[in-house]
């Protein structure tokens, strides 16, 4: 596991361990049942507050993506990477509604929004 944190990224410090670990178990780095390092390790390696790295612990735990077992350590959930893929394809959902709501405005029947999304497909693929 690699965490690299940056003091001229506005974001908290916890924000950005967590982010990175939530990366990682998506990419497939991090798998199912992968044991962290220890809140006192990781604080250790990157310099920074035990605070800072237990808030980080604590929010990935509560949102699903690690499981800590008292006197044993914390791992990455099972579900983790099931977790993140179902929260982004639900991010998925609701920008494509968005758009959709917005060529409904404009009159678009499905053809045209079928049409706007094609032309942005192939620009995106052309990139």
């Amino acid at each position: 596991m690699f965490i690299a944190l940056s003091n001229n990224d506005p974001t908290p410090l916890y924000e950005q361990i967590k982010k990175q670990i939530i990366e990682q178990i998506m990419s497939g780095e991090l798998p199912p049942g992968y044991m962290l390092p220890s809140i006192r390790a990781l604080a250790k390696e990157l310099e920074i507050s035990v605070i800072t790295v237990k808030k980080a612990y604590e929010d990935l735990e509560t949102n699903g993506y690690i499981v800590t077992n008292q006197g044993k350590g914390s791992f990455v959930a099972q579900a983790g990477a099931e977790f993140v893929r179902e929260s982004k394809l639900k991010e998925i959902q609701k920008s494509f509604e968005r758009g959709i709501a917005l060529c409904r405005e404009l009159s678009f029947d499905d053809g045209g929004i079928l049409k706007v999304f094609c032309d942005i497909l192939d620009e995106f693929g052309q990139t």
